[in-house]
């Protein structure tokens, strides 16, 4: 088995260093690697320019194509210039790892920075955007209400007649005539359309966001703790007995479960569903389990130890994917927004009663306690009840006094009927 052991180890070894070697290279080559994936996407969109825009950028204005024909040269625009964000981003942050400096690079540069200056304008799908995010407009009615003058000042008003207020004709009428006038406007369907593609485009972004920033960081987690931090821990640790177990509750699950098995030896015996078995052989059966348990418990240890370095790893790449996209987060929030504030007051009202009695409610301390032991136990940490206690006694505590002050400063204020019907719904 030892022979299996260390030959199973020595093939990880070697693996192991030719997957840093392979690394290695990768790491020495991202800088020029991730340049030319750019210069290649600019000069696609130049190539585009020179053959179907007259040298000019990618616009309506610059080409008279219809208007699927002006979407489909959009969507590759698109698609080449997010893959030059991302390869410039990639190069910057390689850049300053690795130091590289040649003619040829600044040449690229050039013709990149010459292609991203004339597209300089694709972030108005977040600042001009027609469909205004809820923040906004709930911006717009705090500057509003502060505009309003003060009760003290009611007295000092001129009230006009409602004729001077409204005009001869009513303004429900009004504003139902110009609305009408507003749906045969020529520019209507041109303008819905635009609308709706700029949802769509956004609606994707957000949701493909949300999904890199599960997927990205799961997948380094265990990519990092497989093939990067477990075979460093093997070969660090190796086989040295005294090192078995990281922590007390560890050693204490093992001597038990090496009780039992001594328990069921003896239970078997006494039904007479074993024969007699010599002290001698006894002990060696012992042993056979103890050396099991201990290689079981030792695989364990390195697994917990692994788990530590490779969540450091999977935060790191959350935190450079948070960084690199500034754009994608002001979209999500926004969709986040329209999402939130789109529901129902009932529906807002069942969401904070769940949410609050999931994490400050009368049972929620059971689920602390589960959620902090598993975690413990994921790092190799003791589970002190003590510490589990202590937390379950103030942190609910603080997290039901930020829920109190955040329905009475900002709910109260933002939907008064959601507010009406949680408490009506809390009676």
């Amino acid at each position: 088995m030892k022979d299996s052991f260390a030959k199973t180890a020595e093939s990880l070894r070697q693996s192991f260093k030719g997957y840093l070697r392979s690394l290695n290279r990768w790491l020495l080559n991202t800088p020029e690697r991730a340049l030319l994936e750019a210069y290649q996407a600019a000069q696609k969109i130049k190539s585009i320019e020179d053959e179907h825009f007259d040298y000019k950028k990618i616009s309506p204005q610059s080409g008279k194509y219809t208007e699927n024909v002006m979407s489909y040269w959009q969507v590759y625009l698109n698609k080449n210039l997010t893959i030059i964000k991302i390869r410039l981003a990639e190069f910057q942050l390689s850049r300053g790892i690795i130091n590289i400096s040649n003619s040829v690079l600044l040449e690229k540069l050039k013709v990149i920075d010459e292609v991203v200056e004339r597209y300089a304008i694709k972030d108005e799908i977040i600042n001009n955007s027609p469909l205004e995010s809820t923040s906004q407009i709930i911006t717009n009615n705090r500057n509003v209400i502060k505009r309003q003058p003060k009760s003290s000042n009611i007295n000092n008003i001129d009230v006009k007649p409602p004729t001077q207020i409204n005009g001869v004709i009513p303004g429900s009428i009004g504003r139902t005539i110009h609305k009408i006038q507003e749906d045969f406007a020529p520019q209507t369907e041109e303008e819905f359309l635009r609308n709706y593609r700029i949802s769509k485009s956004r609606t994707i972004i957000a949701l493909r966001f949300l999904v890199i920033l599960i997927i990205v960081p799961l997948l380094t987690q265990f990519l990092s703790k497989e093939f990067l931090v477990n075979p460093i821990l093997q070969r660090v640790r190796g086989d040295n007995i005294t090192q078995i177990f990281i922590n007390s509750d560890m050693e204490k699950e093992a001597l038990h479960e090496l009780h039992n098995f001594q328990q069921s030896l003896r239970f078997e015996y006494l039904l007479n569903q074993a024969p007699p078995l010599s002290s001698e052989l006894t002990q060696e059966k012992i042993k056979d389990k103890a050396v099991e348990i201990s290689e079981e418990f030792r695989l364990k240890s390195n697994s917990n130890l692994g788990n530590v370095f490779a969540d450091l790893i999977s935060l790191f790449s959350f935190g450079i994917i948070i960084a690199l996209s500034k754009r994608e987060i002001v979209i999500l929030k926004s969709f986040m927004d329209t999402i939130v504030y789109g529901l129902s007051d009932s529906a807002k009202a069942f969401l904070i009663i769940l949410f609050t009695d999931i994490f400050v409610g009368f049972h929620s301390p059971d689920g602390w306690e589960v959620l902090l032991a598993g975690l413990a136990e994921h790092l190799g940490l003791p589970a002190s009840r003590n510490v589990i206690f202590f937390f379950i006694a103030t942190f609910p505590v603080i997290l039901n006094t930020i829920f109190k002050y955040w329905i009475f400063r900002y709910l109260s204020r933002l939907s008064p009927s959601a507010l009406a019907t949680l408490k009506e719904m809390d009676e």
